[in-house]
């Protein structure tokens, strides 16, 4: 391979790199905005809930979830 072809592959291995870092930055753009607070207050809510027997356990673990998967701690799995 020439300097010139190690030159151009080199150039095109930054481009896709690039290119990569670029739909990465577009991905979290899109990404709606979280109210932390909001959600943290929910949480609070919900695990007084549950310490007064209020809900049940299931119940608590589905709602602890959807929160969590929100505020990005765990996954939608």
């Amino acid at each position: 391979m020439t300097k010139r072809a190690r030159e151009r592959a080199r150039q095109e291995k930054q481009v896709v790199k690039q290119e990569k870092r670029d739909a990465r930055s577009d991905d979290m753009a899109a990404m709606p905005e979280v109210d932390e607070s909001a959600l943290m207050e929910e949480f609070a809510r919900l695990s007084e809930k549950f310490s007064s027997d209020q809900i049940s356990e299931s119940d608590y673990n589905a709602e602890r979830h959807r929160i969590f998967v929100e505020l990005g701690i765990e996954s939608e799995d």
